[in-house]
């Protein structure tokens, strides 16, 4: 090799090493610590690979070379935040009959554009829960990839329901004979659609036990799939490591998908004290979407939304909020889950108010939307906190969040796995 070759390989070795080594340092006025609400001054936090490496009070950054420090001097920095019940696929000032002539991709690029502005709005963290066609996982592979910007993403396939259910399209006649794709009857049946689900990358299960708001010709709150449908999808995703989530408003499907062993019950609008005994013991999280109502029954009617589902609407949104609070009292788990889609995506955090006014602190506001997510996707050691050993998943906002949540809706600084988006 001659002196102008090996320079050069030299060079590349040392450039090498120095991105290699290239740490971030991200410094602010503040940091909540989310597991017990203190505020922490002047913190300094070491980034490595995406991953929180030290975190210091007070202290300056010691910089190399390729090294960056992003100061932050008048924000508070929380962890990135985390929505459980979401549709990416689905856009609320579109009416609905619009929406079947969509095509798959079209979907798919529409969740593509909401996934990243809903990261934008500092939800570093989702779970898509149901989408047609594979779509949203298409969109969680491609942001994985870097072909596209957006949150982490849980996504299931299609949501199973039962034929004319909640989760199957009533919105064509019979002559069609079109059946949604999460559609299947039965113990084995249903087995088998969870096993489809997982063969085309789902990394979480969702299914209908109720009826539902927005679906045509279902009372919002009759069970619908039985207790050995609920037990087989719950022991088949279960036994594929995959956790499941029940879409579910009235009390008897809710206590049949506790019963059943799913992780998290969406929406809840009819609880009684069963069901919250039956969540305490077997440790289920609810997750309740309780802003979207005020969006429905100031919108839906000029986006299209019929009078059939605007009437459960009222049916179900005092219920549904008395239900939280109770929820809340009780001391049941309780995830952020705002099923955006039925209101626009990123304005997501408006739901932090309404949790506050019907029973939680800011704290647990927050402790929902951070630690408590993390749990339920069982990533609690990866992510939902700022500490060392996390992926740097960090947001910021301008003053105290537990003085005012309504901060969160503003947030000014997002951070992904140490890189820096807003």
């Amino acid at each position: 090799m001659n002196k102008l070759s090996l320079s050069a390989a030299i060079s590349v070795l040392l450039a090498s090493a120095f991105s290699a080594q290239a740490t971030t340092y991200l410094s602010a006025k503040a940091m909540l610590d989310v597991n017990n609400g203190k505020l922490i001054n002047a913190p300094l936090i070491q980034i490595d690979e995406g991953i929180i490496t030290k975190i210091s009070e007070g202290a300056a950054p010691q910089l190399q070379t390729g090294d960056q420090h992003i100061e932050l001097p008048e924000l508070t920095l929380v962890p990135g935040l985390m929505d459980m019940h979401v549709h990416l696929t689905s856009d609320p000032t579109v009416p609905r009959s619009e929406r079947i002539g969509q095509s798959v991709p079209r979907k798919a690029i529409k969740a593509a554009y909401f996934a990243e502005k809903t990261l934008m709005a500092g939800f570093t963290t989702l779970r898509n829960v149901g989408a047609e066609g594979y779509s949203v996982i298409a969109v969680r592979d491609g942001i994985n990839a870097g072909d596209i910007v957006g949150p982490r993403i849980w996504a299931a396939g299609p949501s199973l329901g039962v034929t004319g259910g909640h989760c199957d399209n009533n919105r064509l006649p019979p002559e069609m004979k079109y059946t949604a794709e999460g559609v299947a009857n039965g113990p084995w049946a249903v087995r088998e659609k969870v096993r489809e689900n997982i063969k085309y990358g789902a990394n979480v299960i969702k299914f209908c036990a109720t009826g539902g708001v927005f679906s045509k010709g279902t009372k919002v709150g009759i069970q619908q799939y039985s207790q050995d449908e609920m037990n087989a999808i719950v022991d088949e995703a279960h036994m594929r490591g995959l956790t499941v989530a029940a879409h579910a408003h009235g009390t008897s499907g809710i206590k049949a998908a506790i019963v059943a062993g799913v992780d998290s019950v969406e929406h809840v609008s009819f609880v009684d004290d069963e069901a919250i005994k039956l969540a305490k013991k077997h440790g289920t999280w609810f997750s309740m979407d309780i802003y979207n109502t005020e969006y429905t029954l100031t919108y839906g009617e000029q986006n299209g939304v019929a009078e059939e589902n605007l009437a459960k609407e009222r049916q179900v949104s005092k219920k549904q909020r008395d239900s939280f609070s109770r929820a809340v009292k009780a001391g049941v788990n309780m995830v952020f889950g705002t099923d955006a889609a039925i209101y626009p995506h990123g304005d997501n955090a408006k739901q932090f108010s309404r949790m506050v006014e019907f029973g939680m602190t800011p704290l647990q506001a927050i402790q929902a939307a951070t630690i408590n997510g993390a749990k339920l996707l069982k990533v609690e050691n990866q992510l939902g906190q700022i500490k060392t050993g996390f992926a740097a998943d960090i947001i910021a906002v301008k003053g105290n969040p537990l003085q005012d949540i309504s901060l969160l809706e503003n947030v000014e600084f997002v951070m992904k796995a140490g890189t820096k988006y807003k």
